[in-house]
């Protein structure tokens, strides 16, 4: 069972185990709201070994009955509100969702699984922001698995509120979880409140590109594909109660990324060179706003045999063409008209 398999990540790695894995049954549990979208997972809708359930994973009950209907053995939980401004102007829903969300889940795993453990895996796939902060004059720095937990915003406190739990079902009760924490993803099928569709949808419009302060805020940027590679190999391979941190070694300032995206937009759409830069837009600065992130992956390399292939420039050359040339997704997903996807399919309001 993926939940929060209709959204960014979770739509890749459903795509991934759909595919790779077809003597699995992959359950894809969504509730569809605004960053759910069942078009992201058309490719792969009429497969044999997969199953939609529209369900919120705070619903204790629907959760227990999917479980128990589709004889679920796994678990990785990804649903989750996940953008750090919304956190910020309504904090309550990042608890509800990320906080109660996995609290149902582990629940429902320990009622239906009742000790029989063996051959069970719950993953629950977390975030870098979990560690906070490190500074900018510091490269050497990086989170790693025993980096102490000081979350900044209302987001990744949730999020770290989560992994606590999780490990305190894997400590009391022998639930074999594991968790991962994960550096900024990028790539195909991103919901454009993320910087990076955000910059290159609005580049297609000739509107203002918006930049936090004075954009020399610090992240380390991996490949959705490479994530979910990563995700694959740690929920099958790693041990119960252990930590991976997925990282793409890729630092970048954001306004570096914004410049970067105005070259390739700009030379795919037939540009002048420059055309774009004049739309950087600097804002205020998001409050509690850190400064760097980096993650060092080096466990997950030396236990797993992992390592990400997609470079960032190539990356950024896929993710900015899947765009321009699925402009109607792009289109329909910022207007609202992607959920008459899901009333079409399953005649119903999602």
């Amino acid at each position: 069972m993926i939940t929060g398999g209709a959204g960014f990540i979770g739509s890749h790695l459903v795509r991934l185990m759909v595919n790779k894995y077809p003597e699995y049954k992959i359950v894809c549990v969504d509730a569809l709201t605004y960053a759910g979208n069942l078009e992201n997972l058309r490719d792969v809708e009429s497969a044999p070994n997969y199953v939609f359930e529209h369900a919120d994973v705070c619903d204790f009950g629907a959760m227990e009955r999917i479980m128990r209907s589709h004889a679920v053995d796994g678990i990785i939980h990804l649903a989750a509100e996940s953008h750090v401004d919304r956190s910020i102007s309504d904090p309550l829903a990042f608890v509800r969702t990320n906080v109660e969300g996995v609290m149902s889940l582990l629940q429902a795993a320990r009622r239906v699984w009742n000790g029989a453990f063996d051959g069970k895996r719950f993953l629950n796939v977390s975030t870098d922001e979990v560690f906070g902060a490190l500074p900018a004059d510091r490269p050497d720095l990086k989170f790693s698995e025993s980096t102490p937990y000081a979350p900044h915003s209302p987001y990744s406190a949730s999020k770290a509120s989560a992994d606590h739990f999780v490990r305190s079902f894997f400590d009391t009760y022998g639930l074999p979880t594991v968790i991962s924490n994960c550096s900024n993803n990028y790539g195909p099928y991103q919901f454009p409140e993320k910087l990076i569709p955000l910059v290159i949808n609005n580049i297609r419009h000739g509107k203002p590109l918006p930049v936090y302060g004075e954009g020399l805020n610090v992240r380390d940027w991996l490949y959705v594909g490479d994530h979910v590679r990563a995700l694959d190999l740690i929920f099958h391979q790693a041990d119960p109660g252990s930590t991976y941190c997925i990282g793409g070694d890729c630092e970048r300032r954001n306004i570096d990324i914004v410049r970067s995206l105005i070259a390739v937009t700009d030379r795919l759409l037939g540009n002048s060179e420059g055309h774009s830069l004049p739309l950087i837009t600097y804002v205020a600065d998001r409050a509690g706003h850190d400064m760097r992130y980096a993650i060092d992956s080096s466990k997950l390399q030396h236990d797993l045999g992992w390592k990400p292939v997609v470079g960032f420039e190539d990356g950024l050359e896929r993710t900015v063409r899947w765009y321009l040339d699925n402009q109607q997704w792009l289109d329909r997903i910022t207007s609202g008209d992607y959920r008459e996807y899901y009333r079409r399919h399953y005649g119903s309001d999602c």
